[in-house]
């Protein structure tokens, strides 16, 4: 998944951004208000992880301004204020959740992936395909009983591939949701990874999941 995090205080975006990167998202970053709209104009973001006191755009106007324009991304407010009239301003303005700080990192993954399965419409934090599971909320990928170790940049890759199963997804689509805007890698990295994902869950079984559109992209399906 793609994130954004939006978050003034230089030492915790620096840290919230590093730590989701760590987990394998692809993580943008900036400081205000006014810059969340140069960056939701050229991507889509998943999530984006928010500070309401910030300065030039606060984080409540910025998201109604938002969601005045259609923006319905997910929204988790990220605040030092902790009362419940700051809450429910937050919700009823439009935000998915509200974090107050400090938390617990571990806190902060379990909200977004709780927000993003909610827009998602995924009930589960297990996604399927044929003999294929993955769950979200444990970080583990089975293939026909047999558990499969990745890296994070492949468990973000098959999470993509097994949230868009059936579709087939470009390049530029994989590109744009695993890499950030500092991304300097090779033209090649998407055609590596799914490489890499192909002799982890396909190369020792007899049904093959994932499959080249030739001239398109990927696409994850049975047969």
């Amino acid at each position: 998944m793609r994130i954004l995090v939006v978050e003034d205080q230089k030492d915790l975006n620096k840290i919230i951004t590093k730590r989701l990167t760590a987990e394998g998202f692809s993580v943008d970053s900036c400081f205000d208000g006014e810059a969340v709209f140069d960056y939701i104009d050229t991507a889509v973001y998943d999530c984006i992880v928010m500070d309401i006191m910030m300065p030039k755009k606060d984080g409540l106007t910025t998201l109604k301004e938002m969601r005045a324009e259609g923006d319905m991304t997910p929204v988790l407010f990220l605040t030092a204020k902790d009362t419940v009239e700051d809450k429910v301003t937050g919700l009823d303005m439009g935000a998915n959740d509200y974090l107050v700080k400090p938390f617990a990192f571990e806190e902060l993954l379990a909200r977004i992936r709780v927000i993003t399965r909610k827009t998602s419409k995924q009930v589960s934090s297990l996604f399927s395909v044929g003999d294929l599971v993955m769950d979200l909320s444990s970080h583990r990928v089975h293939r026909a009983g047999k558990e499969i170790s990745l890296s994070a940049k492949e468990f973000a890759l098959l999470e993509y591939l097994m949230r868009n199963k059936g579709i087939v997804l470009s390049r530029e689509k994989i590109e744009n949701n695993l890499w950030n805007y500092d991304y300097a890698g090779g033209t090649n990295a998407v055609d590596v990874y799914i490489r890499y994902l192909r002799k982890k869950i396909d190369d020792d079984y007899d049904v093959k999941l994932i499959h080249t559109v030739r001239g398109t992209g990927y696409v994850l399906k049975e047969d």
